[in-house]
């Protein structure tokens, strides 16, 4: 089992940025990719970014493209999104997502995770 928690959620007026950070516990050495997923009220959980912890490969969403950067601490099993340039687009809860399965097509799928956080609300401001 791996135990995922984020932290670093609140509110922001738009423009303004927030960094995100997700610590992993329990069995993370057979961890494979870490993403970070994202559900507005009525919406379906989507897709941000993603970063393989070994090679460090980065995935984003289009949308986030250029304001978003994920990044990892190995030595912490720490995950981090930093968020600039937030729009009121960006609300949501924001979800820390770990897999062990060893593919760079699914990482950027929900089903493509085996273990989530329990999420973090970022609220943007117009």
């Amino acid at each position: 089992q791996v135990q995922l928690v984020e932290s670093g959620g609140g509110l922001v007026q738009a423009g303004g940025s927030l960094r995100l950070s997700c610590a992993a516990s329990g069995r993370t050495f057979n961890s494979y990719a870490m993403g970070w997923f994202r559900q507005a009220p009525g919406k379906e959980r989507e897709f941000v970014s993603a970063i393989i912890w070994s090679a460090g490969s980065t995935y984003y969403r289009d949308a986030v493209k250029g304001r978003f950067t994920i990044s990892r601490d190995n030595a912490k099993n720490t995950v981090y999104l930093q968020m600039n340039s937030l729009k009121p687009e960006d609300t949501a809860v924001y979800y820390c997502a770990a897999t062990s399965t060893r593919s760079t097509i699914l990482v950027t799928t929900k089903r493509g995770y085996d273990y989530w956080g329990q999420g973090t609300q970022v609220t943007v401001s117009s």
